[in-house]
């Protein structure tokens, strides 16, 4: 899909997803200037140890698992407009507070909100699209939302090595001040509507405590979650263990990271309609299968890669692994969930965010005490570990659909 067809396709929508969807583009490019650089930054800007930066960077993620609970909580309890509109403000801020400090307790906080602002402004921005779309007309709108994250991701990276090169800071201030114009503007186009709660179609309340009994009592989904984590230990490793390794490697390391991260925007934009056309005819355990084995691959390329041009082709090769396993877990979820516990098992799955914890963390004591190769190698072991327990929790599903229909017979 091209630039300009997306551009003509949102005009059919309400205004306010209009402006939702053009701010996500803005706003990703704003993003993706600054934050796969948090690593780099914080060794920069503090003297953190690799480990040190791994918890820093990992937090935010463990701050979005707890946040995604409570986020569609607020959102009823005080109308998503503002808990949106709330989450912007406070994001523009956390990237100016990354700018000015340079203590590492105050950089681990801000991150920590950080995860907190996405953990509360995705969902919620998310269901005030669905809220003002048509339901026939709903699935083009996220097709499109996912169309104007990558697009951001693939120019954001370039424009911050550029910003970077005159000064580290400007990246991050530049962030903090699109985001707080874009919440300006939603701001007052949500009160030039008169949008002042939008509550939409009631979804199942989750909370802590019930998607924890649905881990404890359901065994193949218990197994599913496991593999999630493991996975996102692997994962995470391209958010934080990468760019140092990257520029720890190579002279102009880190333009050599942003061209790695806009080259794995750009794929996914350009392999998601033939790799989704290849799953759909596969079962979603055979995509999460090839899509960790991508994964392998790719992280035993950025381990030997002498070159730049095998660092891309690596960053390729485990860009199509994203492809797969992304919607394939989402399917097993899908599959697995009765329909009375269908948000309930979707806002279990927020467990695997856990990952996106412990992976920077492991990951810098590996790159710490170890090198790059072996970090990368042990890591491309992880994601071919998680095959397993996603097999094992296939073999459990299959075991339990049997007993199911004994006691029915």
């Amino acid at each position: 899909m091209k630039l300009s067809r997306m551009f003509s396709m949102i005009g059919q929508f309400h205004p306010i997803v209009n402006v939702l969807l053009v701010g996500t583009i803005f706003a990703r490019i704003g993003s993706s200037m600054s934050l796969p650089f948090l690593a780099i930054y914080l060794i920069a800007a503090t003297d953190m140890s690799p480990t040190m930066v791994g918890v820093t960077v990992g937090i935010g993620s463990l701050a979005g698992m707890f946040g995604g609970f409570f986020g569609g909580y607020l959102s009823d309890r005080f109308g998503r407009r503002i808990v949106m509109l709330a989450a912007i403000y406070m994001w523009g801020f956390v990237f100016l507070g990354f700018a000015f400090t340079g203590i590492p307790i105050l950089f681990a906080l801000l991150n920590a909100v950080n995860g907190l602002c996405r953990s509360f402004y995705e969902p919620v921005s998310q269901a005030l699209m669905a809220d003002l779309t048509e339901k026939e007309k709903r699935f083009s709108v996220f097709s499109l939302r996912y169309l104007a994250i990558n697009i951001g991701v693939s120019v954001g990276p370039l424009l911050g090595t550029l910003f970077a090169a005159m000064s580290g800071r400007l990246p991050w201030i530049i962030t903090g001040c699109v985001y707080l114009s874009y919440g300006i503007l939603l701001h007052i186009l949500l009160k030039k509507f008169g949008i002042r709660k939008i509550e939409g179609e009631k979804k199942e309340q989750v909370t802590m405590k019930q998607s924890w009994n649905v881990i404890r009592r359901d065994r193949a989904f218990r197994y599913f979650i496991i593999g999630g984590i493991v996975t996102a230990v692997a994962y995470s490793q391209m958010t934080s263990t990468l760019s140092q390794f990257v520029d720890g490697q190579f002279a102009n390391g880190v333009e050599l990271f942003a061209w790695m991260m806009s080259v794995n925007a750009i794929v996914v934009v350009a392999f998601q309609l033939p790799f989704s056309k290849w799953a759909e005819k596969h079962s979603p355990m055979r995509a999460i299968t090839v899509g960790s084995l991508f994964y392998a691959i790719g992280h035993v390329g950025f381990a030997f890669s002498g070159s730049w041009w095998l660092l891309i082709l690596s960053m390729v090769v485990f860009t199509w692994g994203e492809i797969l396993t992304f919607p394939a877990g989402s399917m097993i979820v899908d599959r697995l969930a009765p329909d009375d516990l269908r948000g309930t098992y979707f806002g279990a799955q927020t467990f695997t965010s856990l990952g996106h914890f412990l992976g920077p963390w492991l990951g810098g004591i590996l790159l710490q005490g170890f090198s790059g190769e072996v970090l990368f190698v042990t890591v491309a072991v992880v994601s071919i570990v998680s095959i397993w327990f996603f097999r094992v929790g296939e073999m459990q599903s299959e075991k339990a659909k049997l007993e199911t229909m004994r006691v029915g017979a």
